[in-house]
């Protein structure tokens, strides 16, 4: 999805959402960006770090990068991180070439990822492959 559709997009669903009572800050966190992007079939696997980014300002403390399968879950080095802007997390990985990788970013047993308030975000499949 595109930066300009997502942006369209929020705000429609922003405008209705209002107009029905729901306000941004009633509604959990989503994933709006991640690093790779999702769907990429093209990713250097020279690639040393995924970053995700939140629709909101997310607590510091807490995360939760959870294996799909064993096989597909990348290689973490270090801690997971939160950057500056309260939205972006990243963790440090060593990939390979020519395979799978698929994550989920929160599910409904792991709710490591949440806002500000402690509303769990949510959970989001990260699904990329490798050159």
């Amino acid at each position: 999805m595109s930066r300009i559709t997502a942006v369209v997009l929020a705000t429609v669903l922003a405008t209705a959402a209002s107009a029905q009572g729901i306000s941004m800050d009633k509604l959990p966190a989503s994933v709006v960006k991640t690093v790779p992007v999702c769907g990429d079939a093209k990713v250097a696997a020279s690639t040393t770090e995924i970053r995700v980014t939140f629709s909101k300002d997310m607590a510091s403390k807490g995360w939760s990068w959870v294996q799909l399968t064993r096989e597909s879950f990348p290689k973490i080095s270090g801690k997971p991180r939160f950057l500056k802007d309260k939205r972006t997390c990243v963790v440090d990985v060593k990939l390979e070439p020519g395979r799978t990788y698929a994550l989920w970013l929160n599910t409904d047993k792991f709710t490591g990822f949440r806002d500000t308030a402690g509303k769990a975000s949510v959970p989001y499949l990260l699904v990329f492959t490798t050159l």
